[in-house]
């Protein structure tokens, strides 16, 4: 049977609060996701909150009371509470009509099984939570096995990277490692690195890609360093014809992650 929590001072709702602040996510390893859909997406993947806040004008939603029974029979806590709350949770004016508390979810490289997609997504040090969580909707539309963050990028557990990925980071496995320690799993199998960079004269509609392909997107001020491009078995570039020199990163991704799909044989 859910409980009622509609104080501030409540020490449960100080401590879901701080979840806002990377350093508590870590400390914690729980992460807050909010909106009916990606709740709903995140229990249909087999992904139930610790903890479900919901309104009581919410609460005779039949997603909502699916949410509700699935959370307390895997013996997670649900939690009725008001709007304020819920706002001050997500940090939005206008929340959404639930939000939930997660177990951080694994992020071992060495669990990724390379023969799962024909397709993977690879990070560097992409300091966007926006464009994190479009990749990783991406990776979902496009049927990639995971998503890998090299090196420093943002976190895909914070609020903002979860609200963009749209359910997305509870349907596609992400994996964090440095730069040596990616490419020495990579050379453990097959994969072909293929890097979207601007100093090369290789079109992304001309090579022939072989799966699995690794897609290898830059940081989106500087690009990929010179030592990581070195790595690549494949540069190639999305050739602009107006005065902007390249595309967003997350637009880059999806554009080049739908080419490499359409040139890869048919399994």
């Amino acid at each position: 049977m859910p409980r009622e929590i509609t104080a501030f001072s409540n020490p449960l709702i100080k401590r879901m609060r701080r979840l806002r602040d990377k350093r508590h996510r870590r400390t914690e390893a729980l992460f807050l996701a909010e909106g009916l859909r990606i709740l709903t997406e995140a229990r249909e993947a087999g992904h139930l909150p610790q903890y479900l806040f919901f309104t009581a004008g919410s609460a005779d939603h039949m997603l909502v009371e699916a949410l509700v029974a699935a959370t307390e029979a895997a013996g997670g806590d649900a939690i009725q509470t008001n709007a304020d709350i819920l706002s001050k949770l997500s940090g939005k004016d206008n929340p959404g009509a639930v939000v939930g508390i997660y177990q951080e979810l694994p992020t071992g490289l060495p669990r990724l099984d390379r023969g799962a997609a024909d397709i993977w997504l690879v990070a560097e040090r992409l300091r966007d939570p926006g464009n994190l969580g479009t990749i990783l909707r991406t990776a979902d539309a496009v049927g990639a096995g995971g998503l890998i963050l090299v090196d420093d990028c943002a976190d895909p557990f914070s609020v903002e990277a979860v609200r963009a990925s749209m359910g997305a980071l509870f349907t596609v496995p992400i994996a964090r490692a440095s730069r040596d320690e990616f490419i020495a799993w990579l050379r453990q199998g097959p994969g072909q690195l293929v890097g979207l960079s601007l100093d090369t004269d290789h079109d992304y509609r001309d090579p022939a890609y072989t799966a699995p392909v690794f897609l290898l997107t830059g940081n989106e001020a500087q690009g990929m360093p010179q030592e990581f491009a070195d790595e690549c078995d494949l540069l190639v570039k999305i050739p602009m014809h107006g005065k902007a020199d390249s595309l967003n990163a997350a637009i880059a991704t999806a554009v080049m992650a739908y080419t490499v799909l359409d040139r890869l044989p048919r399994r």
